[in-house]
């Protein structure tokens, strides 16, 4: 009986999702049997809806600003949506310099620093799945840093001298997908 047990044990582990928000905490899967919350604090949830998308929203606080978005079956992003998502925020936010300072990929993650218009850095997690894109811009590079080290125990965080910047953001890719053809498919 203990073999059967393992087994479901070890399905039931591997079937909980990348990343899931419950209870006021983001909640991240770092390998089948160990995961790292995020405790958001106080913050504010906005539904986002749009004719391709199953599932959307916004979520923020004063240090992070996230946006998840499950599209439909029947319909694809017409690009990347990390570089989709870099390209708006860029545009929204009238950014001239938008440089790169680091990159690391690990699994289902990217991580991203990059300097803005060079006054402050500021830092992008992205999770895809099968099924949603996640996408976390950290204003104080918290978050960015206990995750990225959770994953890669060897990582060094460069990051501490520098400026963090604040973005007041009000923007939504979804919201504004109609306008500007982030995603398509069948109605």
């Amino acid at each position: 009986m203990g073999f059967f047990k393992n087994i479901v044990d070890f399905i039931a582990k591997a079937s909980i999702p990348t990343y899931k928000f419950e209870e006021n905490k983001l909640i991240f899967k770092l390998n089948n049997d160990q995961f790292f919350e995020y405790d958001l604090g106080e913050y504010e949830i906005k539904t986002r809806h749009d004719s391709y998308v199953f599932e959307a929203y916004t979520l923020k606080n004063n240090d992070i600003f996230l946006e998840y978005i499950r599209t439909d079956n029947n319909a694809s992003w017409n690009g990347q949506p990390l570089s989709l998502f870099e390209g708006f925020f860029k545009h929204k936010l009238n950014i001239k310099s938008f440089n790169l300072l680091e990159k690391k990929e690990i699994n289902k993650y990217t991580f991203k620093v990059f300097k803005v218009d060079d006054s402050f850095v500021l830092h992008i997690v992205y999770i895809y799945t099968a099924i949603s894109d996640i996408i976390i811009v950290d204003m104080k590079g918290e978050l960015y840093q206990n995750l990225l080290s959770r994953l890669d125990d060897s990582y060094e965080y460069k990051f501490n001298d520098e400026e963090k910047g604040f973005v007041n953001f009000n923007i939504s890719m979804i919201k504004e997908n109609n306008i500007q053809n982030f995603i398509e498919g069948e109605k």
